[in-house]
């Protein structure tokens, strides 16, 4: 006899329906076809324990498990649950007729209770696609399914738990959430705050024009002057996520497995800051059984990549691509996978080795040539794609000990969605580009067009200060971006003036 239910697989972010078919006759023996991998294979000993525990067994005939479409590879223990209870059908131990209505996930322990799985989100997104009846999955990942509207999610705790209810013995209520309601009840909840920083008015401002037009950003400073804590409050004031936003948000991070059963539906931007051991796949995204990596997780956030001249080279030069393109695709001999990787890098460095060069108190030790091969670690390339290099100065003990009220995140974060509006009305022909730091350029000299006295200050700038071509374009996007921050619909010789200084590491002699 063979019987069937659904699975999913997931493919880069999104998913694709596995139809898991098992068929019991004569013979002897247990086989798996439909490229399982090793984890998939194991599930045999994990059924027939987990059948044991609900006192139903394991047949001892010709047992065939066919995961379909069989050229696709099939991994994890996602199906042990399906597997079961096709086993049970097949085998005359069930005799419901409605295995093949629902989508059925799951991985089983050895006693028969059921354990969290990852890629929920997306496998449930295609379930409601395809007009399924239902989704039946472990209770801890009942939350996540959840937000995803017109499809009945039935949480189950064991083995016996769902056969029971196949077999209509029990009633187990679905579980709906509100979408939207949850989004907005839990909306851009951030432990820090702008605030709490004394001092350092000129990189708060620079982190505000960085938020209001996406660009990326490098903090130049020495050790303890705030690079970290002004970085860790960057997502307080960019614009708060939009619902299209947390779900793409929350697929990546279901499919890497790091949501959390409170955490169904991600809120707040995300910030990913790996260590500067990490690997280039740990960062973009592959591996055996490719998954996303930190610029991926970092997608509609931050990725704050601290002491920038220490991670490997290679690890920095593999950003650069998804730095262009806001994805990155992973390929493999067989199979290609694209996750997206829309992220705002933020960097900060020491200014040479021992962190005091240009310091307005501390004499740096560092020998000729120290500071140059320091920098130099950073390539032309990754450089030539940040647009506010910033130097950090530490904050003086008055300015630390004073009673002056600072802006709060949300203050800021006001002028920051004005601006965004400025911009979103200004591309709405483009809707692939909603901020000044995405602007092509072609669109860059018809948008950011300046007057004849905004040429003589950057060919002035260009010549006096050493700026290098590359910083042309960069200079013209953040000037449009001050500009939208003073709504203006020009840009004035004050905008360009300002993004002219946010180009230190461009100057001729800045190491000397």
């Amino acid at each position: 006899m063979v019987a069937k239910t659904f699975g999913g697989a997931v493919h880069g972010v999104d998913a694709r329906t596995i139809m898991i078919e098992v068929n019991v006759g004569q013979g002897t023996k247990f086989f798996m076809s439909g490229l399982p991998d090793n984890a998939v294979k194991e599930s045999q000993h994990r059924v027939e324990s987990a059948l044991k525990h609900a006192r139903f067994f394991m047949p001892r005939n010709k047992t065939v498990v066919n995961l379909a479409p069989a050229d696709l590879r099939k991994e994890g223990a996602a199906y042990d649950l399906s597997i079961a209870l096709c086993v049970m059908k097949a085998s005359g131990q069930l005799t419901t007729d409605k295995l093949d209505q629902y989508v059925i996930m799951g991985e089983l322990a050895l006693d028969g209770t059921l354990r969290p799985i990852r890629g929920v989100l997306p496998i449930a997104i295609q379930a409601r696609k395809e007009g399924f009846k239902g989704f039946i999955l472990p209770t801890d990942n009942a939350g996540e399914a959840a937000i995803v509207n017109n499809l009945e999610v039935y949480p189950v705790a064991n083995l016996r738990e769902a056969v029971d209810f196949l077999e209509e013995k029990i009633q187990i209520p679905s579980v709906h959430i509100d979408a939207r309601e949850a989004f907005a009840a839990q909306l851009d909840r951030y432990d820090t705050d702008f605030r709490d920083v004394q001092g350092q008015e000129n990189i708060k401002r620079a982190l505000e024009i960085a938020a209001a037009g996406g660009h990326n950003v490098i903090m130049i400073g020495p050790p303890g002057a705030g690079k970290t804590m002004l970085a860790k409050r960057l997502p307080t004031i960019l614009p708060p996520l939009t619902l299209h936003e947390a779900l793409e948000t929350t697929k990546i991070h279901s499919v890497a497995g790091r949501l959390t059963r409170q955490a169904s539906l991600l809120t707040t931007r995300p910030f990913r800051a790996p260590h500067h051991t990490i690997s280039d796949i740990a960062l973009v995204g592959g591996g055996g059984i490719p998954q996303p990596g930190e610029i991926s997780l970092a997608n509609n956030g931050v990725l704050f990549l601290d002491e920038l001249p220490e991670f490997k080279r290679s690890v920095l030069e593999v950003m650069r691509q998804p730095m262009e393109e806001r994805r990155v695709t992973i390929s493999r001999a067989k199979v290609s996978m694209e996750y997206p990787a829309n992220f705002m890098l933020i960097a900060s460095m020491n200014p040479c080795p021992c962190g005091y060069f240009n310091h307005p108190e501390k004499e740096c030790v560092c020998g000729p040539g120290v500071v140059q091969r320091y920098l130099s670690k950073i390539s032309g390339p990754l450089l030539d794609r940040i647009d506010l290099h910033v130097e950090v100065v530490p904050v003086s003990f008055d300015e630390m000990t004073a009673n002056r009220r600072s802006e709060t995140s949300e203050t800021i974060r006001e002028r920051v969605v004005k601006a965004r509006e400025r911009q979103a009305l200004r591309f709405t022909d483009h809707p692939s580009i909603y901020c000044n730091a995405m602007m092509p350029s072609n669109m860059v000299k018809r948008i950011c067009a300046i007057d004849d006295a905004g040429k003589t200050l950057l060919k002035s700038a260009m010549e006096r200060i050493g700026l290098s071509a590359r910083a042309y374009d960069r200079i013209l996007k953040v000037s449009r971006t001050i500009a939208d921050l003073a709504a203006s619909d020009t840009i004035k010789t004050e905008h360009l003036a300002e993004a002219i200084q946010y180009r230190s590491l461009d100057r001729e002699g800045w190491t000397g």
